[in-house]
């Protein structure tokens, strides 16, 4: 009993000592808690405060990392910029307000161009219009038997007829070698001047082709410099500007590059024409060729028949002797 009753006076003591243990916190806690509050207001305000003063702080670094920047200068960049703005970027436009060395480019490149199509369209005429009366011609002797039908044939073409000129060539050999013994000799002369007439009238024909592959040659470097010059006024502009605004700049650029275009616009047209009447022109020697083999074969024809006849009536003569 007495263990019990120690036991349970132990814990009364405990659960007072407790009791007054939390007593004693809360009115601690409650002591405390006022300074607390009033504390809260200094710290906001400080907080508050904080604020204000940094718009200053950073205000004066972004001015102190900002360079100050000339007035002149940037209201010279504002008018470049405007002016870039209302830049007429039209072909036309772009060559008007091209440097003087970029319009002379321009304007031989354009002359070149002018002078590709005018080569064009007359060399062009020159041949068909020769070929038809080849291919005419040609038909009108592919019947004839020997060299004086063809001449009577070749006096019905025109007067500038290439056909009629290499007839009356092989005529004139013959009038040149009437004391001649040799159809050999004959012959090969006869196909040596043929020769050349038909080189003479290709010479002839080609005439003009030469300058399509001078333009075709030179024009794209011919703009490649005016490109080159263009793009140097360009980076002079952007140098004295002290800007690198693309939209002051770029119009200069645009001008210098048409430039370029322009010749490739007159090379590329020369290149193919130059090409389309070297094949052209090679067939139209073959058929002053054809021509010319066929009264080259007349002439052989004739010459063999005057050799036949010739032997023929030798040989009735010594018959007639003998008998």
């Amino acid at each position: 009993m007495l263990n019990v009753s120690s036991r349970r006076s132990s814990l009364v003591k405990q659960l007072i000592l407790i009791t007054t243990l939390c007593f004693t916190s809360l009115s601690f806690a409650q002591q405390v808690s006022p300074t607390t509050q009033h504390e809260h207001p200094q710290v906001e305000q400080n907080t508050t405060a904080t604020p204000a003063e940094q718009p200053t702080t950073s205000t004066t670094n972004n001015e102190a990392s900002q360079p100050t920047l000339d007035p002149a200068v940037t209201a010279a960049n504002i008018q470049q910029a405007e002016q870039s703005l209302d830049h007429d970027l039209s072909p036309w436009g772009m060559y008007q307000n091209a440097d003087i060395v970029v319009k002379t480019v321009m304007v031989g490149l354009l002359l070149a161009s002018l002078a590709t199509w005018t080569i064009f369209i007359a060399k062009l005429t020159e041949l068909l219009s020769a070929k038809r009366c080849l291919r005419q011609e040609m038909a009108a002797l592919r019947n004839t038997k020997n060299l004086k039908q063809a001449n009577e044939v070749a006096n019905t073409f025109s007067k500038n007829s290439l056909a009629t000129l290499l007839i009356e060539d092989l005529q004139e050999e013959l009038e040149l070698s009437a004391e001649s013994t040799s159809h050999e000799g004959i012959k090969e002369r006869a196909a040596f001047r043929q020769d050349r007439l038909v080189a003479a009238s290709g010479r002839k024909m080609n005439a003009g082709t030469s300058i399509l592959a001078t333009i075709g040659a030179v024009s794209p470097f011919i703009g490649l410099f005016g490109t080159v010059w263009g793009i140097m006024n360009s980076f002079i502009g952007i140098a004295k500007s002290q800007t690198t605004n693309l939209a002051v700049v770029a119009p200069g650029i645009a001008e210098a590059l048409l430039a370029t275009a322009m010749g490739l616009v007159a090379a590329i047209p020369a290149v193919i024409i130059y090409n389309v009447f070297t094949r052209s022109i090679s067939h139209y020697k073959v058929m002053v060729s054809d021509i010319s083999a066929h009264a080259l074969l007349l002439l052989s024809r004739d010459l063999d028949r005057k050799s036949y006849t010739a032997s023929t009536t030798t040989t009735r003569s010594n018959v007639t002797k003998i008998g």
